[in-house]
């Protein structure tokens, strides 16, 4: 495919994203967290083409976590983004020690990780004076995320396209939420990106892997099972699944059983 139906593509899509859950808005001030990861670079591209043509006031700061991984050079991060004239931040935190040490052996790095990660990425975001931090989840890490939330830990949860945080001064976006790997990837080749991949959880996530490997399988049997699993996570029926939180049938039976109890309680006390 052409690059720059690649470009309109992941663009349409960031823009489709935008319009449906409102990820960036005028006088947002954002954090962009690079990892160095392809998926980080395009969305840090796509989100400084929107602020280009935004009819609105939008500021971007590239921030890159050096976690002081063994032979990890944020040299090419920084150089890129001295050539893109954006405003940027590189910190060096030594959270890889920290991560390896306390992990249990045999477990897997990337939930204890992406804690310390989200934790400074918090504070840059508020040394910036940013009320934003966007991440470069895309579509595939949606789909992947539900599935293994499905299979490993019986939950029907995956990535929301904002989510504020616990404490409420921030608000994480995920403005690739509807972009498909494989443009990005495209993407990356196109505008050759400096990748610098993570090699700290990659080796070590068997149960996403196989993931993977699944939807890779199906995806030959139905190209769209991708889409479908996308579109399943935008129309949920609750009233069809069996959270009794959720459940109108439920719910009314308890108000019903509440009504009929005070009722018995009434008449006991008239009586008595």
């Amino acid at each position: 495919m052409h690059p720059r139906r690649i470009e309109g593509r992941i663009l349409k899509s960031v823009y489709q994203a935008n319009r449906d859950f409102e990820t960036v808005q005028p006088n947002d001030r954002i954090l962009v967290a690079v990892s160095g990861g392809k998926d980080s670079f395009g969305m840090l591209w796509a989100l400084l083409k929107m602020k280009a043509a935004a009819p609105y006031p939008i500021d971007l700061v590239a921030f890159h976590l050096d976690q002081a991984q063994p032979g990890h050079d944020p040299t090419p991060i920084e150089n890129h983004f001295k050539e893109l004239g954006v405003d940027y931040e590189i910190e060096k935190q030594d959270t890889y020690s920290r991560v390896v040490a306390l992990t249990v052996p045999g477990k897997v790095y990337c939930s204890l990780c992406s804690r310390f990660r989200r934790a400074i990425l918090y504070k840059a975001a508020t040394r910036h004076n940013c009320n934003k931090v966007a991440l470069g989840h895309h579509r595939d890490d949606l789909i992947e995320t539900l599935l293994l939330n499905v299979f490993f830990s019986g939950q029907i949860k995956s990535m929301p396209p904002r989510l504020r945080s616990d404490s409420g001064n921030h608000e994480i976006i995920r403005p690739l939420c509807y972009v498909a790997e494989e443009d990005l990837i495209a993407l990356a080749k196109h505008m050759e990106f400096p990748v610098v991949p993570c090699k700290l959880c990659g080796s070590q996530e068997k149960e996403r892997k196989f993931i993977k490997d699944l939807l890779t399988d199906l995806s030959k049997r139905s190209p769209h099972i991708k889409g479908n699993l996308m579109s399943a996570l935008g129309q949920v029926h609750l009233s069809h699944l069996l959270d009794k939180r959720y459940n109108p049938n439920l719910a009314c039976s308890r108000n019903e059983a509440a009504t009929t109890l005070k009722v018995l309680n009434n008449l006991v006390s008239d009586s008595g």
